[in-house]
């Protein structure tokens, strides 16, 4: 049973401790095809804020580089130093789990090694390379000018995350299911031509391929979720540490919330995603082994990429999305500590970003009526109505 808004604030208010984790794009920022035209809302900044240790970003987006949310952040402030001397920037883990921020932009990398940071400030240049070469033979006839265009706005060369983001070409030939496939399957073999290129490099393990959005692991790999006529499946993949995954990386943020609270770092002050359990199973263990029912805190989970297909073929259930662990792991450490942790959903979907949206009662393509993960409240109207809801809710923490 799904709770009201209403009752989800006051269940967050009746906790003295209470950490919200939430992702970036598609909660609190609008989806569009080109990544440098997102924008974020000043009100929601100066509300985040507010809640201080109580509140942090978990995402596989960046904090920091020319399509960093922090460029998002003094765009909206219209000021290059306010957030910087106030503490306005969006505190927590970015790049799935390897670049970690405060307010004040004071940034780490744990885990991360520098050959892996030289080979990474490579991969754009490869991966831009490849596609150029990819769309002169699939589209032969496009001008020149259009063609680089498209490449542009789909090579994200961030610094940590390096990503192919195909919303913009997919839309270009958008009722074209059979290009559609094409391209997802061009994209695939680009990022596993650089997962090669890195094995060269002597980074044997050092990396994976996130898809977003998947349907599961199968074989330690993501699976492609390929075009249908309801939505585009995958539309980026991104080349990502390994063990950079969100639900090590939720760990990684509660070590640090209890770490103020109490001057002791329940993990240790080296615990990172790399050396975090690799399942959530051994994860939950790990917290009940070292973090007292006391100094856990009310876990709020706000997440919009969670996926579930039925196998036409096996008739069984495909679900994944970059979002499903993290919430997953907020949800049963919820059963673990008898608390009321709340996991909150975001219909992202938009006229700039195909993707499956909440029709009535039906979750076709979220969710399914086996799926062990239960949201505690859907936000139907994407990121405007998640905002609305964010700073009510931060009115009623000011007020006690």
């Amino acid at each position: 049973m799904l709770a009201s808004k209403e009752e989800v604030i006051r269940t967050i208010l009746k906790e003295d401790g209470i950490l919200i984790v939430q992702d970036l794009d598609g909660v609190c920022i609008p989806l569009v095809q080109d990544p440098l035209k997102r924008e974020i809302s000043k009100e929601y900044i100066i509300a985040a804020s507010k809640l201080k240790e109580k509140f942090s970003v978990l995402t596989c987006g960046e904090h920091e580089g020319r399509r960093g949310v922090n460029r998002l952040v003094e765009k909206a402030l219209n000021s290059k130093t306010e957030a910087k001397n106030n503490g306005l920037y969006l505190p927590g883990l970015a790049a799935c789990g390897v670049e970690l921020q405060d307010r004040f932009s004071n940034i780490s990398h744990p885990g991360l090694k520098s050959i892996e940071i030289d080979f990474l400030a490579k991969v754009p240049d490869k991966m831009r390379s490849l596609l150029t070469t990819e769309l002169k033979s699939l589209f032969p006839n496009i001008e020149a000018e259009k063609r680089n265009q498209l490449i542009e706005v789909a090579i994200c060369d961030t610094r940590f995350t390096p990503t192919i983001n195909f919303n913009e070409i997919f839309n270009y030939i958008k009722n074209d299911f059979d290009k559609l496939k094409d391209l997802q399957i061009i994209m695939h073999n680009i990022m596993n031509n650089l997962l090669e290129d890195s094995r060269k490099y002597g980074l044997e393990g050092s990396f994976y391929l996130h898809m977003m959005p998947n349907l599961g692991i199968k074989e330690g790999k993501e699976i492609m979720k390929y075009a249908t006529e309801n939505d585009f499946g995958t539309t980026d993949i991104q080349l990502i540490i390994k063990g950079a995954i969100k639900e090590a990386g939720l760990l990684v943020l509660l070590n640090n919330y209890i770490s103020l609270k109490t001057g002791i770092y329940p993990f240790g002050k080296t615990f990172n995603v790399r050396n975090a359990p690799k399942t959530i199973e051994g994860l939950i263990t790990l917290c009940k082994d070292k973090i007292p029912i006391n100094e856990m805190p009310l876990l709020i989970g706000v997440g919009d990429t969670v996926t579930s297909i039925q196998d036409s073929r096996t008739k069984s259930w495909l679900r994944g999305g970059s979002d499903r662990g993290f919430l997953t792991m907020i949800q049963e450490l919820g059963k673990e500590y008898k608390k009321p942790n709340q996991v909150i959903f975001v219909s992202s979907g938009n006229e700039e970003v195909f993707r499956p949206r909440i029709e009535g009662n039906s979750m076709k393509g979220i969710s399914d009526p086996n799926d062990d993960l239960k949201f505690s409240m859907i936000m139907n109207n994407g990121p405007e109505e998640y905002i609305k809801w964010f700073k009510e809710l931060v009115r009623n923490i000011e007020e006690g």
